[in-house]
């Protein structure tokens, strides 16, 4: 395939070296540091999609040039999800491809996957508070991350207990708490605990590189040209 890479960096150059082991080709770089190319510059004859991982400010119209210019993206940027249902009516207007995920990693997907499963059977049996932590590296500028988010939403739908999140300490029963750390080079921990009177449960995912993330990403681009509509993680792995 050819691909274009909206940003370049950390993520951006390992997509870039990981593509080329899968035999695809670096069609161009879309990058305020790294080129002077724009969007528009490429088609759908120039390349098969787009793999887009900037920041929150940028992503929205990154998403929306590449679907008004027909070209299929691939998103991992967070921090821009107050803008998601805006770019689902365009795809949806345009006939175009959108695929999202706030972690590409296919091993935090069934982090999510489970989360989801052990939320509802600790609901079930009761007795247990819950609460999160995740740790980044200290360049990540969403706090909490989208990884954590989306473990919190699914926590949301199943844990009946609790109605809302907080990015700090609980102030009331049914506020989940999601605690932020940044250290170092972190590349992303997400624990979530579950403490009762006579035990503590936790599930946790560490991710030890970002080829688990670029991977995913690359398995994303792979799967969506040919597919009008926007997708996630879900649809890529059948959870």
């Amino acid at each position: 395939m050819n691909i274009l890479l909206i940003g370049y960096g950390k993520m951006g150059q390992t997509i870039a070296a990981l593509a080329a082991q899968r035999g695809h080709t670096i069609a161009g770089i879309v990058d305020l540091h790294a080129s002077q190319s724009n969007i528009t510059d490429f088609t759908p004859a120039t390349v098969d999609v787009a793999i887009e991982f900037t920041h929150p400010d940028s992503a929205f119209g990154n998403v929306t040039a590449c679907l008004r210019q027909g070209i299929p993206v691939v998103c991992g940027s967070t921090g821009w999800l107050h803008h998601f249902e805006e770019a689902r009516a365009l795809a949806k207007e345009l006939g175009g491809s959108m695929f999202y995920a706030s972690n590409y990693s296919v091993g935090v997907n069934l982090f999510f996957h489970f989360n989801e499963y052990i939320a509802a059977k600790m609901a079930q049996f009761g007795g247990y508070d819950v609460a999160m932590r995740e740790i980044h590296h200290t360049q990540k500028i969403d706090q909490p991350s989208g990884t954590a988010l989306t473990a919190a939403e699914g926590i949301l739908r199943n844990f009946p207990a609790k109605t809302s999140w907080r990015n700090a300490p609980a102030e009331v029963p049914t506020e989940l708490a999601v605690i932020s750390e940044r250290t170092g080079d972190a590349v992303g921990t997400h624990i979530v605990t579950y403490t009762s009177d006579v035990d503590t449960l936790e599930l946790s995912h560490a991710a030890h590189s970002r080829e688990g993330f670029a991977l995913g990403a690359l398995l994303a681009a792979e799967w969506l040209p040919g597919r009008p509509g926007v997708f996630g993680m879900k649809e890529l792995l059948g959870l």
